[in-house]
């Protein structure tokens, strides 16, 4: 029972014309490996590929047709290579061929064994070669499960709509640069779609099968910051349990979104400009720098030029991120997309609340030209997917807009084109209309809580 418990998890297939190795190895092995399979004549290989997989192939270089010089072994390595690529194999000889096995490894062999093979020898050789292929194969399913994530999350943000000039620009700015590896930095208010761009640019770039790692730099408090971005090892701190990678070195090969770049605190932005000069970083608890290859996109709704001037932020930094910089063009002026965008979510909410018929009638669509939009596409999204769910009419009107509406209605005597004036007015009527509940509020203006949060400390609200 002791030795059926300890049985690893693995097919071995065993080639060689010698019927009395093959028993030999099939009575040993077959106590350690789940399943053994054995086979005299190497001309079966190509059926045994096709009808079964193996984790590891055991085989023989020299049979009777080339006793010694191990050539036939080398051209049933190639052809199993060929017909199974990621299956493990391991060479066999009678003949300690030293140049035979260099060989052997530079067509795909894994390893060599000599015969007549020590039993501890061979049972350790086949061990690390089982785990090894159960180790690929792990590693494959991974890549496919992201893979798929990837591309399921990218669905969410395929809809990057958009038909006025202003967006034209934006396209074509995103066509030329993806193609290059060139330091992107997007800028744009909140709820423009900055992470849309980001996306996009990853989606058309030669990186587009690797990973798309997204960091929001005003969620990561200053004390997480190098364990975030750079990973740490086991013990580095009290709560670092085991070793974990960090953003850079999950984005290696792929790109790296820093998002709200801004909000980075001054003394953080050294070692981050260290790492994107260095192209490397170090673990938390580790003095060995490790290498990456990352395509760097950043983006922030700040005017780093101010922060520049303020000594808020890194001016050797902002030219290290913005090889390429990338603005996108606030809703208020992109009225050629107000309705385009309205109808394609009006569209979206309509199928997943699985209600039919619903439209914007002429009053809501006048309403829509008028209204500011200080949250901007996302500020949108939510008024629409609010109403289809709200409504109970096939006529989405004003008041099935609440924040629009009460921002129209509430207009005082200040300058409607004084942008200021206009978002104090609209984070005011949502307040209201959401009885002082910030997360509501936050919502439907298109905006994270912490970015509604600054916004009412800015203007004493």
């Amino acid at each position: 029972m002791a030795q059926s418990n300890s049985k690893q998890s693995a097919k071995l297939l065993i080639v060689d014309d010698d019927t009395d190795l093959l028993t030999a190895a099939r009575i040993l092995l077959k106590k350690h490996f789940s399943t053994v399979v054995t086979e005299t004549d190497p001309e079966q290989l190509p059926v045994l590929l096709a009808r079964d997989t193996f984790d590891v192939i055991l085989l023989d270089m020299n049979f009777t047709l080339d006793a010694a010089s191990g050539h036939e072994g080398l051209l049933w390595l190639d052809k199993v290579k060929k017909l199974s690529p990621k299956t493990i194999v391991i060479m066999m000889t009678a003949y300690g061929d030293t140049e035979l096995a260099i060989a052997a490894m530079k067509k795909g062999a894994t390893d060599f064994v000599l015969k007549p093979w020590q039993n501890d020898k061979l049972l350790a050789t086949l061990t690390a070669a089982a785990q090894l292929s159960i180790s690929n194969q792990e590693v494959s399913k991974l890549r496919s499960r992201q893979k798929i994530i990837t591309q399921q999350q990218d669905k969410q943000f395929q809809d990057f709509l958009g038909q006025s000039s202003a967006m034209e620009k934006v396209f074509s700015s995103i066509e030329k640069a993806a193609v290059t590896d060139a330091n992107v930095l997007i800028l744009g208010e909140s709820g423009t779609g900055k992470e849309l761009v980001a996306r996009a640019l990853h989606r058309q770039s030669n990186r587009a099968g690797q990973s798309f790692i997204n960091v929001d730099m005003g969620t990561i408090s200053d004390n997480l910051f190098e364990s975030e971005l750079f990973g740490h090892k086991k013990g580095a701190f009290t709560d670092a349990r085991q070793d974990r990678m960090g953003r850079f070195e999950a984005a290696d090969k792929g790109s790296l979104f820093l998002d709200e770049i801004g909000n980075l605190p001054t003394p953080l932005q050294g070692k981050l400009l260290t790492a994107i000069q260095q192209k490397s970083i170090t673990p938390v608890g580790s003095n060995q720098p490790v290498q990456v290859d990352i395509r760097l996109i950043c983006a922030t709704n700040a005017n780093l030029l101010e922060q520049v001037e303020q000594q808020l932020f890194r001016q050797d930094l902002l030219y290290r991120i913005n090889t390429v910089e990338i603005n996108l063009p606030p809703l208020r002026q992109r009225e050629d997309d107000i309705f385009l965008l309205a109808e394609h979510y009006l569209n979206h909410y309509q199928r997943k609340y699985k209600k039919t018929n619903l439209s914007l009638d002429k009053e809501t669509r006048y309403l829509f030209k008028q209204y500011q939009w200080p949250g901007n596409v996302r500020e949108l999204q939510h008024a629409i997917e609010r109403a289809v769910i709200m409504s109970e009419s096939t006529h989405l009107r004003p008041e099935d807009f609440p924040i629009c509406h009460s921002t129209a209605k509430n207009k005082t005597n200040f300058d409607t084109f004084n942008l200021e004036q206009i978002e104090i007015s609209t984070i005011k009527a949502s307040l209201e209309h959401y009885q002082g509940n910030v997360s509501h509020a936050a919502k439907a203006l298109g905006l994270t809580r912490t970015s509604l949060y600054r916004r009412m400390e800015k203007y004493a609200l």
